[in-house]
């Protein structure tokens, strides 16, 4: 069975403890929530310095901007 939570009367949810700590989701973790159709993806947002260096190596040639967009 699937771990569910129910929205509080302060709007509020508990992430249920199976899936913190299989996703190792500490407190003050921020979460990003994208909707998707009917439901909502609950996304955490990295920290800036995970993304240092994630792009190294990247060659800008053949990027498109907007004015090439059709």
């Amino acid at each position: 069975m699937n771990p569910t939570a129910t929205l509080s009367s302060k709007y509020q949810i508990s992430i249920p403890k199976a899936i913190r700590t299989a996703q190792h989701w500490e407190p003050g973790v921020r979460f990003a929530f994208i909707p998707k159709g009917a439901g909502v993806l609950l996304v955490p947002v990295p920290e800036l310095q995970a993304l240092e260096g994630i792009a190294r190596g990247a060659s800008p040639a053949h990027y498109r901007d907007r004015s090439d967009r059709a």
